[in-house]
């Protein structure tokens, strides 16, 4: 989906930490690599679900730990963190648009202008999707604003169950 939203959601700005959940892993040990190689859905639709990394082939950026299926993603992942990590330290991309900040959903991503993002919910994305430009833009201003998104991240991630993303 390239072209969505272009020019609207400059280099990666880090306000914080990296969200991680209960499983002590950004995306909740998801490859953040992986994404960029699944094939999008069109608006509207569900998308893949993520691939779970491996507990082994691990890296740290932000304050966090991410998880990669593969060495050649973790490599990959190494050698440019910010073309890879979700948006927003990982929390949910309409959330910010709305001045909010809560975790983002690994299952529930979206790659735009070559940015991966993150929403909570599958209403969320419904909300999302009528305006993805203006979102992000909206988000940009929010998150780069240097004002605080409300809400806390330490919240869970509702109607969402981890099927074990992270193995051994």
């Amino acid at each position: 989906m390239t072209g969505l939203g272009a020019g609207l959601a400059p280099n990666l700005v880090l306000a914080g930490p990296q969200y991680v959940d209960q499983t002590g892993f950004a995306a909740s040990g998801h490859d953040v690599v992986a994404y960029f190689s699944l094939p999008q859905a069109p608006v509207g639709q569900a998308q893949p679900n993520a691939v779970p990394g491996r507990a082994d082939i691990t890296a740290e950026y932000n304050g966090a730990k991410f998880a990669f299926s593969t060495p050649e993603n973790r490599d990959l992942f190494l050698a440019d963190p910010a073309r890879y990590a979700p948006q927003y330290d990982g929390h949910c991309a309409y959330g910010v648009s709305k001045g909010g900040k809560v975790p983002g959903n690994p299952n529930l991503w979206r790659i735009v202008d070559g940015k991966l993002y993150l929403n909570i919910t599958k209403n969320v994305v419904g909300f999302w999707e009528e305006d993805i430009p203006g979102n992000i833009s909206l988000a940009q201003t929010n998150w780069v604003g240097g004002v605080e998104p409300k809400a806390a991240a330490d919240s869970g991630i509702p109607d969402f169950v981890s099927t074990a993303p992270v193995a051994p």
